[in-house]
């Protein structure tokens, strides 16, 4: 950051340190005892709810030969079914809900383009606590009450614009829902509204950045601090390129809508070194995703959850398929974090018997000169032989030479840290299609 910002930023307490003890709520000074306590107590009590009150739930701890008052210690969740997205479509719509229609104040739902939605639904309480939680998350991002919040994240059935909405309001901003897409006049917005916080996929944020120097105004000059962003894997190649071009700090993070929508966890901008679970309302795990077995921490694996709260839609032990490891806490040291969201189960490419994923190209690609963060992977069948095309935009200063090179150069980055041969396509600028929500990297043709 330039050195006028960051003294003036220093000087509101928001960088260089951690923050004042009076922008933490009493969960964040908790202890890790005290939260552990706290966390058996709520689960204790979300078990029982989920069993009296689910009928799915309660076929699945009578299958698996377990009650809820067998959870004396949090050890002992390792005992009780996991949930899964098939779990939720197989009930739809309601039938997940734990407390009548008449209790249930807002609905969410995904998208289904794939099968069947997964409809997730909020009592007052529910709505409350998440406004609490997007809120705290923004002030852990370095975002304070009297700011301004252009929010990009898409409206509607989606969790993210209203679950950012609602906490950035919770949080004393003044927001600005800009929701996706019309990237010319979000760029006019942010100049002529000079809100201090973005909250967008990283993705997007890469969008706005290049119609900024369309539009020859200096993203560095731009009146944002912080940029809040997920909803999608990302890597610290990408935090690099947004912090230099636009001047800010980015910083991750994380939620589903399944188990309440973003603001599960969050990266500390005073560290930016993965993301604080908000454990005084989720329980995380790591498991094998192939053996289903409980992992210690520190160790690789699927991120499941369990929330601790919840009214309308409590969620046992969720499969996220999101690929991370659990570390101690650190800027909030009662909180256990996750390292940054590596991939998902479901986004792993097997070729040629290697295990790929896109956020391995990714780093390839933001680190050779001469080509834009913009690309995509299309997988095509060569005769019996599975193959991998990285298509690439390229820089508008570079010539002819330079996209060989760059071309070269991210074939043999692939070949070396991933171990794979790859072609690589190196493309006119501004040729692929540009993300206005999560982020499509992967085009699979070989089912044609």
């Amino acid at each position: 950051m330039t050195s006028e910002r960051t003294a003036s930023a220093a000087a509101r307490g928001r960088l260089g340190g951690p923050p004042p003890a009076d922008l933490l709520d009493a969960a964040e000074r908790m202890s890790r005892e005290e939260v552990r306590d706290l966390q058996l107590r709520r689960l204790r009590w979300t078990l029982r709810h989920a069993y009296d009150n689910v009928e799915l739930y309660r076929r699945k701890f009578d299958a698996a030969g377990v009650r809820p008052e067998d959870c004396r210690v949090l050890a002992d969740l390792s005992r009780f079914p996991f949930t899964t997205k098939a779990d939720l479509r197989e009930t739809y719509p309601f039938g997940m809900f734990a407390v009548p229609m008449a209790d249930v104040r807002r609905l969410h739902a995904s998208s289904g383009t794939t099968g069947r939605p997964t409809v997730v639904g909020y009592t007052a309480a529910d709505l409350s606590n998440w406004a609490d939680l997007v809120a705290r998350s923004i002030r852990a991002a370095g975002g304070r009450a009297g700011q301004s919040v252009h929010i990009g994240y898409g409206y509607g059935l989606f969790t993210g614009g209203l679950g950012a909405h609602y906490g950035a309001e919770r949080a004393g901003c003044t927001v600005i829902p800009a929701s996706g897409g019309m990237t010319a006049l979000q760029v006019r917005i942010i100049q002529d509204f000079r809100p201090g916080i973005i909250m967008v996929t990283p993705s997007y944020l890469l969008t706005l950045l290049d119609e900024f120097e369309r539009q020859d105004v200096d993203p560095r000059a731009t009146s944002l601090e912080v940029g809040v962003l997920g909803a999608e894997p990302w890597t610290e190649e990408m935090r690099r390129e947004i912090e230099e071009r636009m001047d800010l700090h980015a910083v991750d993070i994380y939620g589903l809508s399944e188990v309440m929508g973003p603001g599960v966890a969050q990266e500390c901008v005073e560290t930016k070194d993965g993301l604080h679970v908000w454990e005084d309302h989720f329980l995380p795990e790591i498991v094998d995703p192939l053996t289903d077995d409980t992992l210690p921490d520190g160790a690789g694996g699927e991120l499941v959850l369990t929330s601790l709260t919840k009214e309308a839609l409590p969620v046992v032990r969720y499969r996220t398929r999101d690929l991370t490891r659990l570390l101690p806490g650190t800027a909030r040291p009662g909180m256990r974090r996750v390292e940054r969201i590596t991939g998902r189960c479901d986004d792993m490419i097997i070729l040629r018997g290697v295990n790929v994923f896109p956020t391995q190209v990714e780093e390839v690609v933001l680190r050779t000169p001469g080509v834009a963060p913009h690309f995509r992977i299309r997988l095509t069948r060569r005769g019996r032989m599975d193959h991998m095309t990285v298509l690439v935009e390229a820089r508008p200063t570079a010539g002819p030479e330079q996209r060989e090179s760059a071309a070269a150069a991210i074939a043999r980055g692939v070949k070396d840290g991933v171990g794979i041969s790859v072609e690589v396509a190196v493309v006119a600028p501004e040729t692929l299609e540009r993300s206005v929500g999560k982020l499509r990297r992967v085009e699979d043709e070989r089912g044609a």
